[in-house]
């Protein structure tokens, strides 16, 4: 072999690029599900207070509680798909989020929606995509060269930041036109198109070598945990990522409230401020290959957690009119560029130091962790909004983000070894 060839790559072929037909096949699905996914952002709260007049406190509950009963019934299937072959379980997860979401369409044309049925669906949704994307992680890792992880997070990253930037405009114009149940429906749509995409990639995926037990035992729902924990790497850096992401989430649904409210700001300009800076994504995600190619996957995982806890606070001090509109704009934009690096390099350190037969448990136990941790924090800080007003509370949020880089982890040592073949 040639100096510097790494296994797995043909003569020639240049690292991250033509990562092969499946992967192609892969990312075209996740493309789809994605564009879907935000073409219906938002629908379910407009659903329940434009055809159901459900109050605040209900749309409240639809966002937390349907989130974290998501996560709770996402916890057993990870030791369950541990040891199967994933391929079919991403394409199960994809038709089973399909025909939940087909049921509210169906329910409003006969006049028979309810509130619970969307929390149902809500929680089915949210446990089926808990369980699609650790299966996704799993299948992606025997997909890819190692030495291509980067390449193919980045591009997965790049992606869903484009249906960021494109989704959200076009639903607003579907809802417009034809109201918040025919975004749902072509969300159900995006899911079928997924899963055909991903039975489209084809292949060998072979069987996992260790079969789980008859019957499932408690401690098996906390391996995931417990691999983490035992990490030294990827203990502070669930720790930062969950922090992170729930105070960022958060305040969300107070800077809306702000700006909508007090600011007068009208919801075209809301909508423009968050779509726009998602463009910084893109960006983002393209530069941080060569980032980690010129200064290491750890200083970029560092430097850009850092700085993306830099720009939250700015959030608390938007005024009304344009100036205030560029703020936020702003202060998302860098958010955001931050967030585009970090993220495909922490999902490729989290990937190369997890063993193949413990990634499914250890993806869930992470999606767990940040989802419930999100769904708590947005409770807790939805109180806080009403008892210290929202500006005061998303300073707060703001304030507690620049501590987060204290949990990132000191150094990011080789991955371990991978079992032997066969050996549990």
């Amino acid at each position: 072999m040639r100096s510097g060839q790494r296994p797995g790559h043909r003569l020639g072929q240049r690292p991250g690029h033509g990562l092969g037909r499946r992967f192609g096949w892969l990312w075209a699905a996740y493309g789809t599900s994605e564009l879907g996914t935000w073409l219906a952002f938002g629908a379910f709260p407009l659903i329940a207070v434009q055809v159901l007049h459900a109050g605040p406190a209900e749309v409240a509950a639809l966002a937390s509680a349907g989130t974290a009963a998501g996560a709770a019934a996402a916890l057993p299937l990870g030791p369950w798909v541990e040891f199967r072959r994933k391929r079919p379980v991403l394409i199960a997860m994809d038709l089973v989020r399909a025909a939940a979401l087909l049921t509210v369409p169906a329910a409003f044309a006969l006049g028979a929606l309810t509130f619970l049925q969307l929390l149902l669906v809500s929680v089915v949704v949210a446990a089926a995509d808990i369980t699609f994307r650790a299966a996704g992680g799993a299948y992606l890792k025997t997909l890819v060269p190692a030495g291509d992880l980067l390449a193919a997070g980045a591009r997965l990253e790049s992606t869903a930041w484009t249906a960021t930037v494109v989704g959200p405009p076009l639903g607003g114009a579907a809802t417009g036109l034809l109201g918040p149940v025919a975004t749902v429906a072509a969300d159900a749509v995006s899911y079928l198109l997924s899963a055909l995409g991903i039975r489209a990639t084809g292949g060998h995926e072979p069987r996992p070598g260790r079969r789980p037990a008859a019957r499932m035992r408690a401690a098996d729902l906390l391996d995931g945990w417990r691999y983490i924990l035992a990490d030294a790497t990827l203990r502070p850096l669930l720790l930062n990522t969950a922090l992170f992401n729930s105070l960022l989430m958060a305040t969300q649904p107070l800077l809306a409230v702000l700006m909508l409210g007090p600011l007068q700001f009208a919801p075209w300009q809301y909508g423009l401020a968050f779509a726009a800076p998602s463009v910084g994504g893109l960006l983002g995600s393209r530069l941080a290959r060569p980032l980690v190619a010129r200064f290491g996957q750890h200083q970029v995982l560092v430097t850009a957690g850092a700085l993306r806890a830099l720009w939250p606070l700015g959030l608390a001090f938007p005024g009304p009119g344009t100036a205030g509109l560029l703020l936020v704009t702003g202060v998302e934009l860098g958010l955001i560029l931050c967030c585009g690096i970090f993220n495909p390099v922490c999902a490729t350190c989290r990937l190369e130091r997890t063993a193949t037969d413990r990634v499914t448990r250890t993806l869930t136990a992470w999606a767990v962790t940040t989802r419930t941790a999100t769904a708590l924090l947005t409770a807790l800080w939805g109180v806080l909004g009403s008892l210290l007003g929202p500006r005061t509370a998303i300073g707060l949020a703001g304030a507690l983000l620049l501590a987060t880089p204290l949990l990132l982890p000191r150094r990011t040592p080789a991955p371990p070894p991978e079992p032997a073949p066969g050996r549990p």
